[in-house]
């Protein structure tokens, strides 16, 4: 979707667009030159997730990208930022992600204490945070948001690839989402080939499971932010097929 994301901005124009890439290289991580591509494409900032390491020697090359993060609570040992801030108009944009614990692989600090020391040394150098989680299950994500509700513009879910459909503004002026779906071939499942995946689920028996072609969407969300609290004055979901976009 990188060649149609300047014709969305040509229709829907916003200040920065933000996405999670850790999926980007062939359905399995991040490499430099893919991270770069999207970033040419006019994506400001990327985040990543449970699957950030998964292309080799990215570990060597995430230090060079002053435009990507990390999960924060992954080890400080790990290389790469744990948090993002980006200049738009004027104000200053925190932007971090934390990985849920339930039913996920990495061994990772608790998100809630991990987003509590972010959002402390990011309020007075910042006008607005953005907190991304990216976990499995729905009731981690939510708890996320109430705990977070007030003190950062949205908390937004990543990782299972399909939208929910909760997406609000908190009592505390926090938008939420559980998760935001994905961008890619919705002809899929979650992504990729549709016969292969249907396959491993009917006789369990291993097999390779492609990347999808078909049906390429975008879903995300466009928040409008309140320029004297920082928090979401306003929140509408995307949902575009390639088939959305003008030639």
């Amino acid at each position: 979707m990188s060649g149609h994301l300047s014709k969305f901005l040509e229709l829907f124009p916003v200040d920065a667009v933000f996405a999670n890439g850790e999926n980007a290289a062939g359905g399995a991580g991040i490499t430099a030159k893919t991270a770069e591509e999207i970033h040419r494409a006019g994506v400001m900032g990327i985040t990543l997730g449970d699957h950030v390491w998964d292309q080799k020697n990215f570990n060597n090359e995430i230090d060079g990208l002053d435009y990507v993060c990390r999960p924060a609570n992954l080890p400080a040992s790990n290389p790469g930022r744990d948090r993002l801030i980006f200049e738009v108009n004027g104000s200053k944009v925190g932007l971090f992600t934390v990985l849920g614990r339930t039913f996920m692989g990495p061994k990772v600090d608790c998100p809630f204490a991990t987003s509590d020391r972010i959002v402390n040394e990011l309020k007075d150098s910042c006008d607005t945070i953005l907190c991304e989680i990216h976990a499995e299950t729905t009731s981690e994500k939510e708890s996320m948001g109430w705990h977070l509700d007030g003190r950062v513009a949205m908390v937004y879910g990543t990782h299972t690839h399909v939208p929910t459909a909760d997406g609000r503004i908190l009592k505390g002026g926090s938008a939420y989402q559980s998760d935001l779906g994905m961008t890619g071939p919705r002809e899929s499942v979650l992504g990729r080939d549709i016969d292969a995946c249907l396959g491993r689920f009917k006789d369990g028996m291993p097999r390779k499971c492609p990347v999808a072609e078909g049906d390429v969407g975008m879903q995300g969300a466009i928040l409008e932010l309140n320029p004297d609290t920082g928090l979401a004055a306003n929140y509408q979901l995307i949902d575009w097929r390639e088939s959305d976009l003008p030639n």
